[in-house]
């Protein structure tokens, strides 16, 4: 038996989506299947490796961890969202001059949980970032460089270039 489609209604990226979806679908696939919004991926599927981390309502969140009706009257940033509004333009700009992407798998979540870090603090030290990080995997960098691009980012927007 197959359980009845749920209308939801939300705010992806600023704009308004309608659509009908399964009790069961996870925002996650919801906004990688429905809305082709690929940036979100899909590692663990379990919360732990961090690769499907958004924003819904301003607050870090796990896409796979919930679901797409969870999100029902909920304002919703993926990376695609983040990218295209510049928020993050500088921290993309050191994430690629210090080779700190590699295969880029990780990348889309780094980026969103390093830039919640910064909102919150403009200067913390690289134990701190480290301590931040600690909810993302990345298989490819070893971490240090990652480190590095959010220590200097956060350098330059405290204006110390």
């Amino acid at each position: 038996m197959t359980a009845a489609a749920h209308s939801i209604s939300l705010e992806v990226n600023g704009e308004r989506v309608e659509a009908l979806v399964s009790p069961r679908t996870s925002l996650a696939d919801f906004l990688r299947e429905h809305l082709k919004l690929t940036g979100t991926h899909v590692g663990c599927e379990h919360g732990v490796c961090g690769a499907c981390t958004i924003r819904v309502n301003g607050e870090i969140v796990r896409a796979c961890l919930m679901l797409a009706v969870q999100a029902n009257d909920a304002s919703v940033e993926t990376i695609e969202g983040l990218s295209d509004s510049g928020e993050i333009s500088d921290l993309q700009a050191a994430f690629r001059e210090r080779n700190a992407l590699q295969c880029g798998f990780c990348t889309p979540g780094m980026l969103f949980s390093v830039q919640d870090l910064l909102k919150a603090e403009v200067d913390p030290d690289r134990a701190r970032i480290r301590e931040h990080l600690s909810g993302n995997y990345c298989r490819c960098t070893g971490y240090q460089a990652i480190v590095d691009a959010v220590e200097a980012t956060a350098k330059a927007r405290r204006g110390g270039a």
